[in-house]
């Protein structure tokens, strides 16, 4: 096995063996607390520009299969494990996990303590790192990461996105089939009774056989399960390029607009803002991840920066427009700061400031993790209802979402204005 060295711009040092493809990685350095699911979070474009640790000392014991991904390919920098599984033991794997990163060029280094990576980073902050197999050289390897050009600013949308639009089908895994169309999709329905059992999420729509909203979603570096659920809740999706103008989206006639997770910093894409800026008030909108904080910079808010983020599984959040407190996944480096809505007259753009209203909070640092409009049809949360991989605590969010385009619809037939009718 090869030496690999991991350092950070700090000057800490951790050395070890190799683990996946030889070579030079540089990114930010980040933990995660997942036990499973690595390999979503491998695939997970969110992570553009990142080096992931793996908190867990056991990393690919189950191996890879082609349906645990989450977009085409890897998209972490870097890989960071305690030990990484020679031997995978599952019966959907199809090679194992070192191989999978070979396969994709993705440079990682085990045998190293994570514990003390991950306190490290807890109290220094996430900081740019590099693991190499070429070079060990201290003051070489140092400069290297401090020459890396992190995530500030930077625009990792447009490395992440579609190139052109396409459309999507698939439903969410059904045992013991996999990934295929949901069961509207497949037949009619035989009477009332499989009339309500064919919408996955228990809304009151009834399907009829068919998807019933046409939604335009956003790709920032989408993870194809937020697809899946859109299309099992009902949807009939649509997915464009992060760079797609408000004017395109409204002339596909949709009715709603989804924005999706993403890599690096909201404020780097300032294209996507001014185009959910021209969107607020003409169709619904749910944002999740990236699409949260951008929809909270097109209000008019700020965003800022976390010390090390949040990624992992295991994010107690409280949602209160219920008082209930949901266990969620998470993937992200930066928050919105509600109190900027108040402070920057940009959020009168939309009215009074305070018809932005908080909805979700963390429960380990008290950060905004959703917000809504209580006049627009609009809300956002900054966690992963999708759960891939996580907890299915927050799927409830795309059922809250096809309901609000079903309100939004039944106005349209009125012939009322959504903000008018909301303030009678």
């Amino acid at each position: 096995m090869k030496k690999a060295v991991l350092a950070l711009a700090d000057g800490t040092m951790f050395e070890g063996i190799s683990f996946g493809a030889e070579g030079e990685a540089v990114g930010e350095v980040v933990f995660n607390t997942c036990m499973s699911g690595y390999q979503e979070i491998l695939t997970d474009p969110s992570y553009k520009g990142q080096i992931v640790t793996m908190t867990y000392p056991l990393i690919g014991n189950y191996g890879v299969n082609p349906e645990d991904v989450e977009s085409h390919r890897p998209f972490v920098e870097g890989f960071v494990v305690k030990e990484g599984s020679v031997l995978p033991s599952n019966w959907r794997a199809r090679k194992s996990l070192e191989d999978y990163l070979r396969e994709y060029g993705i440079v990682g280094i085990q045998g190293i303590d994570t514990r003390a990576l991950t306190r490290h980073i807890r109290d220094h902050g996430a900081q740019e790192g590099v693991i190499s197999t070429i070079d060990d050289d201290p003051k070489s390897l140092v400069a290297k990461a401090k020459a890396s050009p992190g995530l500030i600013g930077r625009d990792l949308v447009k490395e992440v996105c579609c190139e052109a639009p396409f459309t999507w089908s698939r439903g969410t895994w059904e045992w013991p089939y996999g990934y295929r169309e949901p069961r509207a999709e497949r037949r009619e329905p035989r009477g009332e009774t499989e009339r309500t059992q064919l919408n996955l999420f228990g809304s009151r729509l009834s399907a009829l056989g068919s998807r019933l909203f046409k939604v335009v979603a956003y790709d920032c570096g989408i993870k194809w399960n937020i697809l899946r659920q859109l299309v099992s809740a009902g949807c009939d999706v649509t997915i464009v390029p992060a760079s797609a103008t408000a004017e395109w989206a409204l002339s596909l006639n949709p009715d709603g607009i989804f924005l999706s997770n993403g890599p690096g910093d909201p404020e780097g894409v300032p294209y996507l803002i001014e185009a959910v800026r021209e969107l607020i008030g003409k169709k619904p909108i749910f944002g999740i991840c990236l699409g949260h904080q951008i929809i909270g910079l097109a209000l008019g808010g700020r965003t800022y920066k976390l010390k090390f983020g949040h990624h992992g599984g295991n994010q107690p959040v409280k949602d209160l427009t219920t008082g209930k407190v949901e266990i969620t996944s998470q993937n992200h480096g930066f928050a919105v700061d509600m109190d900027s809505f108040k402070t920057d007259p940009k959020g009168r753009v939309f009215g009074d400031p305070e018809d932005i209203v908080l909805t979700h909070v963390n429960l380990n640092d008290n950060t905004c993790e959703g917000l809504m409009h209580r006049r627009l049809p609009l809300f956002s949360v900054q966690y992963h209802p999708e759960a891939a991989p996580g907890p299915h605590d927050a799927s409830y969010l795309f059922r809250r979402f096809v309901e609000m385009m079903e309100r939004d619809r039944q106005l349209a037939g009125t012939g009322l204005n959504i903000q008018l009718q909301e303030e009678r």
